[in-house]
C-alpha cells in the first residue's frame, strides 16, 4: 500500500456484546496497527482470491507478522460462480488439515464473494470462529461487510444458505479501490445508489451532484460516499440484525435483482449491475402502485446509467418474465407464496405483497425498452 494509514471515519454497528467498528481511510489494509487489538489467536488463516491475492496478500501478511504462531493463506477461484458449497468445502479443508481450533481467526481479503463464502465458513466451523472483513470492493465496502449477511449461492437461488454471523471489524481501505475494474467499480455503485431512495434523499442528490467525480476515483467523493453508506448500514443492522422488519429495505432492487442473477447464471452480470437494473424495476412498480412519480424513477434511472449500470433487461439473453417471477418464488421475502418487494414510498421505504400481474407488466416494460 502507499498511502500512510490514515483513518477518515469509523461507524459503529451496535449490537451489544457483538458490536464493532467500519474503519474506514486509507493505508489500513497494510498497517499493523489496525490489528493490534485484535485477538492473538495461534493460528490463523487468510482467505482471499486470485485476482486480490496477488495484488493484497503479501502486504496482509506482513501487517499480521508476528501475531500468529502460524498464518495460513488460501486463494479462492475469483467470481460470483465460485459462491458455492464446493468453495466453502476448500475453506473448511485449509481449516482442518493443519487442525485449526475455535479461536483460530479468519480475514477474509476481497470482494463479496469472498467476504460471504469466508463468514459463512466462521460460522460454522467448529459453531463458530472469530472473523475479520477486509473488503477490497466498492460494493463489499458499501454493503456486503457490513452487517453479518453470510451466504452461499444455491443453483435456484441467491444468498438461499447462510448464516447472520458478525465480523470483529470491518478495514475499508479506499487505496484498495484504486486497482480495480471499471466494471467492478460501477458494480459498487449500484449498492451506493439505493441508499438515497430507501433512507436519506439528501444523499441520493449529493449523487446526483458528484456521480462523475465517483466514476472518476475522486479520493474525497468516494470517502464520503463509503462512510455515508456505512452509516445508513450500521444505523440500520443495528436496529434489525436478523433483518425481521427494518433491515429488508437494505434489499432495494435485490428481489429482481436475485432473479436476473440466478436467472442468467451466476457471474453473467456482476451482482451491482444486477441490482442496479433490480432498482429501475422496483421503481417501475413503485410508481404503478402509486407510490412514487415517474420524476423519481427518471432520476434513478439517468444516475444508474451515469454510473454505468445496466437499467434494462435484453429479451435477447433469454430470461423471461415468468421465469424472473418463478425464481422469485424463492426469494428470502416471499412469504406463503406471495411475492414481497421493497418498494419506494414518497421519501422513504416499504416491503409490501405485490401480485404476480403487475411485476410480469413491468419486467415486460423494461424488455421493451431494451429490445
Amino acid at each position: 500500500m502507499t498511502s500512510p494509514s490514515k483513518i477518515l471515519a469509523t461507524c459503529r454497528v451496535a449490537l451489544a456484546d457483538r458490536s464493532y467498528d467500519v474503519r474506514i481511510g486509507q493505508g489500513l489494509l497494510g498497517d499493523a496497527a489496525s490489528y493490534f487489538d485484535l485477538p492473538r489467536s495461534r493460528q490463523a488463516l487468510i482467505v482471499t482470491n486470485t485476482t486480490v491475492g496477488p495484488l493484497y496478500g503479501a502486504a496482509l501478511k506482513a501487517a499480521l507478522a508476528g501475531r500468529h504462531d502460524t498464518l495460513h493463506y488460501l486463494e479462492l477461484p475469483d467470481g460470483e460462480a465460485y459462491k458455492t458449497s464446493e468453495t466453502l468445502g476448500l475453506i473448511y479443508d485449509a481449516l482442518l488439515r493443519p487442525a485449526c481450533d475455535r479461536k483460530t481467526l479468519i480475514y477474509a481479503l476481497g470482494g463479496g464473494v469472498v467476504g460471504d463464502v469466508a463468514g459463512y465458513a466462521a460460522a460454522t466451523y467448529m459453531r463458530g470462529v472469530p472473523f475479520v472483513q477486509i473488503p477490497t470492493t466498492l460494493l463489499a465496502q458499501v454493503d456486503s461487510s457490513v452487517g453479518g449477511k453470510t451466504a452461499i449461492n444455491h443453483p435456484l437461488g441467491k444468498n438461499m444458505i447462510g448464516a447472520f454471523y458478525q465480523p470483529l471489524r470491518v478495514l475499508c481501505d479506499l487505496d484498495a479501490l484504486k486497482t480495480l475494474a471499471p466494471r467492478e467499480l460501477s458494480a459498487g455503485l449500484a449498492e451506493v445508489i439505493k441508499y438515497g431512495p430507501i433512507a436519506d434523499m439528501a444523499f441520493l442528490a449529493w449523487l446526483e451532484e458528484h456521480m462523475d467525480a465517483l466514476v472518476a476515483r475522486d479520493p474525497a467523493a468516494l470517502a464520503y460516499a463509503v462512510e455515508r453508506s456505512c452509516a445508513i448500514k450500521a444505523d440500520v443492522v443495528g436496529q434489525d440484525e436478523r433483518e425481521s422488519a427494518l433491515r429488508a429495505i437494505l434489499n432495494f432492487g435485490h428481489t429482481f435483482g436475485h432473479a436476473i442473477e440466478a436467472g442468467l447464471g451466476y457471474g453473467q452480470w456482476l451482482h451491482g449491475e444486477a441490482v442496479g437494473c433490480g432498482m429501475i424495476m422496483a421503481a417501475h412498480l413503485s410508481q404503478r402502485l402509486g407510490l412514487i412519480d415517474a420524476g423519481l424513477v427518471d432520476r434513478l434511472t439517468r444516475l444508474c446509467q451515469r454510473a454505468g449500470l445496466p437499467v434494462t433487461l435484453s429479451p435477447a439473453l433469454g430470461l423471461t418474465p415468468e421465469r424472473m417471477v418463478e425464481l422469485m418464488q424463492v426469494d428470502k421475502k416471499t412469504e406463503a407464496g406471495r411475492l414481497n418487494f421493497v418498494l419506494v414510498d414518497g421519501h422513504k421505504a416499504r416491503v409490501q405483497a405485490v401480485d404476480a400481474d403487475p411485476v410480469l407488466d413491468v419486467i415486460r416494460t423494461c424488455q421493451a425498452q431494451a429490445a
